[in-house]
């Protein structure tokens, strides 16, 4: 209790540092990387749990930069690492006033789309995956902002290991191989990789009464990627819905066609990839249960997608 007791007194200490009101400090329930706190009506508090402090580094550094090109987020305040007020680095931010969303708030689309406007330069990008250059490609030197690179993966490798540990049989094997690669002759081998939030799910989202997107918020899991892995922690059956828009908005060479294919790609390797995982319950993020994101995928193919999601397969 005693170390409870002072933690509070620390986080008090932050409030009114910033001239709020110890009886309105109220912890929020949930947040896996940090503790938050209500500030008053105006601002809110995030307090790094243990191994997470280099993610709140990140994300003062990206929170800027999604701002400058009008992505709705909260701005930062205040970021001390030094430790004089709470041991733990915190992040004081805008409070926005929002609720999580039951569907794709309105607004997501274009949001995402002025997010990807933020890019490196090209040069500096990996290629799109094949049979014969797997794996993601490595991390950048330099990484920019502190954010690192990630990539498509080998699922090839992954669905070989699967096979080996007898988690599928040979034959199946082979048929998730040969989806792979259909996939991959699909994807755009020449669209830079762009700034993901990395984390688009229902519990990073902020909406209005109107289902209106009001902020995207956590930004801890940020990295320089393909556009389609943004679409990865959405259900295909929300991610329909929401590409058409985005690519209206996104102004990309990228086709819809193309785009599909790598968002799938990515559904569909991150669910094989969980196959062996073991149960994980009481967490409310969807992909959580190991089978989620596969039976997913298979809920998603038997509500007879429109094209160029029917052609996929």
């Amino acid at each position: 209790m005693g170390e409870r007791h002072d933690f509070l007194d620390r986080v008090i200490a932050v409030a009114r540092r910033h001239g709020v009101d110890p009886g309105q400090v109220h912890e929020v329930a949930g947040g896996v990387a940090n503790r938050g706190f209500v500030l008053g009506e105006e601002l809110f508090l995030r307090v790094s749990r243990p191994g997470y402090e280099d993610d709140l580094l990140k994300e003062t550094r990206v929170v800027p930069a999604a701002r400058s090109v009008g992505v709705l987020t909260p701005a930062i305040v205040e970021y001390d690492a030094s430790g004089r007020l709470v041991d733990s680095p915190y992040a004081v931010m805008e409070r926005v006033h929002g609720s999580e969303p039951a569907d794709v708030p309105t607004g997501l689309a274009e949001q995402l789309a002025r997010l990807h406007q933020i890019k490196r330069d090209p040069a500096a990008n990996g290629a799109r995956p094949s049979r014969h250059t797997p794996g993601a490609a490595p991390h950048s030197a330099t990484e920019v902002w502190g954010v690192p690179e990630d990539g498509w993966g080998d699922p090839w490798g992954t669905v070989d290991e699967l096979a080996t540990r007898g988690y599928v049989d040979v034959g199946t094997a082979e048929w998730l191989s040969g989806w792979f690669t259909r996939l991959a002759e699909r994807v755009d081998d020449g669209e830079p990789k762009v700034l993901i939030h990395g984390d688009v799910a229902a519990h990073n989202l902020l909406a209005g009464p109107e289902n209106e997107l009001r902020a995207l918020i956590d930004w801890g899991d940020a990295a320089w990627a393909p556009r389609a892995m943004e679409f990865a922690k959405l259900p295909l059956l929300q991610v329909a819905g929401l590409v058409p828009e985005y690519v209206g908005h996104a102004g990309s060479r990228e086709s819809e066609e193309q785009l599909c294919a790598a968002v799938l790609w990515f559904h569909l390797a991150w669910a094989i990839g969980k196959i062996p995982a073991a149960p994980w319950p009481g967490q409310r993020h969807w992909t959580a249960p190991p089978a989620s994101r596969l039976l997913s995928i298979l809920r998603f193919f038997t509500t007879d997608p429109p094209a160029p999601w029917s052609d996929l397969t």
